[in-house]
């Protein structure tokens, strides 16, 4: 998925791949008119802001109108498990054919969903890594340097704008260090035991609901960070180089325990069940394609900092298309510890950050080494956590480097601390700090990858930005990679902003 379209496209001759791209597109857009033509001409007695209980409900109701279709509006139908609803038509072979066409549909949404991390990760993550690459330099930069190829006041213009992304970076660091800070109470607690005999529950609530009650936790978090960046930019390699292998370990580790357990099998049907009726819903899709943006770290900033310190010598697209893969694989592998532990043991699913402080410590109460594992659990946590923090303050250190030349390394690093601290202390709670990452996630981080994703596709001279793209390239990319960058992953970037 993450290889055979781009590997496709490439070896065809560049006329060829024109065309080729030009097709997508169009087809992007006929499913797009597909739907409003059904909807407008049909009108589906379907309200898509229906709860998912009246969902399922309304499901089973309409199940038997699958079995009068034909033999495709069968095969979707069984795919489907069904929201569709009785179309009021005059006859029944229009009846038919509107649930073949529903079908179809929503099989060409599911592969339209698969695609998002392809052309996240084929386009929108590789102009980010060429355009740091290219401007040796962090986020402020490469705004600058991209803008600049439309002129010099449009340079000025580009470092002006580039702020906001990078805010972003900071505004979400500030954040997620709490977020971190709770994780090191959780392993604390863990080696010393008290974790383990504890009332999960009122463990979590006892200092999340309590203003000031991990400071020292904090300030550990956010100076040890910071420290692993006072030797530069190559100390996240290196950490990371130990880190993300026991990471996986950890984990791996954690989901064959997990498969032992009764009832574990209920979690992994939960995982691996299509529910198509969800697919109805287009905040569904709007969600996914944020989780996309934020789970690659598409925001307009981060990675920028990352492709400033690439060799000429990589292939950025290649680079951001093992950064997917494994970034899937992570996603995949936790998954396989939390959902079916949470079904073998009756717990919610959809408890959010409580999964981890107390939906995970109840488990790990009831089994044997239970202890052991809460220890290795919350320390693969914190690495990936650390990980994540090392690239937000990296990413406002370096465009800060870069603004103030006379500036040291150590001042910055110190700066960004006091920052974190002063402003994160006070959002301890987890009543402050949800309502803070929502409002950074849901609007700073889209609208700052939105600001990127127009200034590469629309502001920058396609020449330059080809040429970027292509410094180290296995394979050239041309019109039909800019093309998907231009048409589909822009567009892509607005809706979701």
């Amino acid at each position: 998925l993450f290889s055979v379209l781009p590997v496709l496209l490439d070896v065809m001759p560049g006329r060829v791949r024109f065309i080729a791209g030009s097709y997508i597109v169009v087809f992007a857009l006929l499913v797009a008119a597909l739907v409003l033509v059904l909807v407008a001409r049909y009108r589906f007695p379907y309200d898509i802001m229906k709860s998912p209980q009246e969902l399922v409900d309304y499901t089973v109701s309409c199940r038997q109108e699958f079995e009068d279709g034909i033999e495709v509006g069968r095969f979707f139908g069984r795919c489907l498990e069904g929201p569709y609803t009785s179309i009021q038509t005059r006859n029944d072979r229009i009846s038919r054919l509107v649930k073949w066409s529903f079908g179809l549909l929503i099989f060409c949404l599911i592969l339209t969903y698969i695609l998002f991390v392809l052309i996240f990760s084929y386009v929108g993550l590789p102009a980010e890594f060429a355009m740091g690459r290219r401007a040796a330099t962090g986020t402020l930069g490469a705004y600058e340097n991209a803008w600049a190829t439309r002129g010099k006041g449009a340079g000025k213009t580009g470092a002006v704008l580039g702020g906001l992304p990078l805010a972003g970076s900071l505004c979400i660091a500030i954040g997620y260090a709490v977020i971190v800070t709770y994780v090191l109470k959780a392993l604390v607690d863990s080696v010393a035991g008290t974790l383990m005999t504890a009332d999960a529950a009122a463990w979590f609530s006892d200092f999340s609901s309590r203003d000031f009650s991990v400071i020292p936790y904090h300030i550990i978090v956010v100076a040890g960070t910071l420290l692993t960046l006072f030797l530069g930019a190559h100390s996240i390699e290196k950490t990371n180089r130990i880190m993300m292998p026991v990471f996986f370990l950890i984990f791996v580790v954690l989901a064959v325990r997990v498969a032992f357990l009764p009832g574990a099998a209920e979690g992994y049907k939960f995982m691996f069940t299509p529910r198509w009726e969800m697919l109805c819903d287009p905040m569904i899709w709007i969600w996914a394609m944020g989780q996309a943006f934020f789970s690659l770290s598409v925001t307009g900033s981060g990675m920028i900092v990352y492709g400033a310190y690439l060799s000429k010598e990589e292939d950025v697209v290649g680079v951001a298309q093992h950064t997917a893969l494994f970034d899937t694989i992570a996603a995949v592998v936790a998954a396989l510890v939390i959902i079916p532990a949470c079904f073998s043991y009756g717990l919610d699913v959809g408890a959010g950050p409580s999964l981890l402080f107390v939906t995970l410590p109840t488990i790990l109460q009831d089994i044997p080494l239970g202890r052991l594992f809460a220890i290795i659990l919350y320390v693969a946590m914190i690495f990936a956590g650390v990980s994540s923090l090392q690239n937000m303050f990296e990413a406002v250190a370096e465009s800060l480097l870069h603004k103030f030349p006379k500036l040291s390394r150590k001042a910055v690093l110190v700066l960004l601390g006091v920052i974190c601290l002063g402003c994160g202390i006070g959002m301890e709670t987890i009543s402050k700090w949800g309502p803070w990452m929502d409002l950074v996630s849901i609007y700073i981080i889209p609208i700052g990858a939105t600001l990127g994703a127009v200034s590469w596709f629309y502001v920058m001279k396609k020449d330059e930005l080809l040429s970027a793209i292509n410094t180290g390239a296995g394979r050239e990319r041309g019109a039909v990679w800019y093309a998907v960058g231009r048409y589909v992953y822009v567009p892509l970037a607005v809706i979701l902003c």
